[in-house]
């Protein structure tokens, strides 16, 4: 049985009876909090200060500070067996140069050695729109199959950030993880000169911290001048460090304008911390109004570090 969505003038089918996120024409925001009484949840990710050997951490081991004030953790839950759902969007940007398909044979490798438990699209950036051709599945034979060169021409995507907005506010709630793997130059070309008050960047971060969609990103070279500016990658870069860092993610670059030789040792980093992650619970401050509240989260233990969003939503306090 099939089914059919529209999504920018374009169709695309699904294999129904697959656990699958349907992007259709609702405008559903899927929330970083998951309520439970007053409680958040959010998705941590453990790294090792050294070395290769993360540290396992239990719910004592893990503080979380609103200000000056410490919140009460009460779940720590490793993101494994019966809690390994993922979600996961590989977003390509269309006007990346006709070169990034030399590094789908990483990407193949990659999609296919995650587990069934893990929910694969991929989506193109174009026209400051995520157009899916290949919705969520676990079947990543199909997500595979998804992938295509770039379109290549300059402006064929305004800016990454519209993009990234719109798949992270049409993505329907559940009680999987959430991540986007975002492949582009990093180059907002709808707001212009590089500076550190792009809007753009700053929306599309609060909305997949609102949403709960951890973002990394692999730098991939645009065409046309922009391609080989260092003043335009430079802040490409920066813009996809600043999105990463800012959701929990990771971002990877290589400091020039040249392409990276392989996305496999990334692909490794990206799979790698993936299998490090916990679902983490606690108890926010009170407060009336529901928003984003900035969060730090610490641990004591040795060569451990937790990594997450730097905020997270609060629905209006029910109490």
């Amino acid at each position: 049985m099939k089914t059919f969505i529209n999504m920018a003038g374009m169709s695309f089918s699904l294999i129904a009876g697959v656990a699958l996120a349907t992007f259709g024409g609702s405008n559903l925001v899927a929330q970083q909090t998951t309520t439970n009484g007053n409680s958040v949840q959010m998705v941590v990710t453990v790294e090792a200060h050294h070395g290769s050997d993360v540290p396992a951490l239990d719910a004592k081991d893990v503080m979380v500070h609103e200000g000056k004030d410490r919140d009460q953790v009460t779940g720590w839950v490793p993101a494994q067996g019966e809690h390994a759902g993922l979600e996961l969007f590989i977003l390509l940007d269309d006007s990346s140069s006709q070169s990034l398909a030399l590094q789908f044979g990483d990407v193949r490798k990659f999609i296919d050695a995650q587990p069934d438990s893990t929910l694969i699209g991929v989506a193109y950036m174009r026209n400051g729109e995520a157009q899916v051709a290949q919705n969520l599945t676990n079947d990543h034979g199909l997500a595979e199959k998804a992938l295509r060169i770039p379109v290549g021409e300059r402006g064929a995507n305004a800016s990454p950030y519209f993009a990234l907005g719109d798949l992270v506010k049409r993505w329907p709630a559940g009680n999987n993880r959430r991540e986007v793997l975002l492949v582009s130059d990093g180059i907002d070309r709808f707001y212009g000169s590089g500076d550190l008050q792009d809007p753009y960047v700053t929306a599309a971060i609060q909305d997949a911290q609102r949403a709960g969609v951890q973002v990394s990103a692999i730098y991939s070279p645009g065409v046309g001048h922009f391609g080989h500016s260092y003043w335009q990658t430079y802040w490409g870069q920066m813009y996809l460090a600043e999105l990463a860092d800012k959701t929990g993610g990771e971002a990877y670059y290589i400091g020039m304008n040249g392409p990276p030789v392989a996305f496999a040792p990334y692909l490794s980093d990206l799979a790698n911390r993936l299998n490090h992650q916990y679902i983490l619970t606690f108890i926010p401050k009170p407060g009336k109004k529901p928003g984003l509240r900035r969060v730090k989260l610490t641990t004591e233990v040795p060569n451990a570090e937790l990594v997450a969003a730097d905020q997270v939503y609060v629905p209006g306090d029910a109490r």
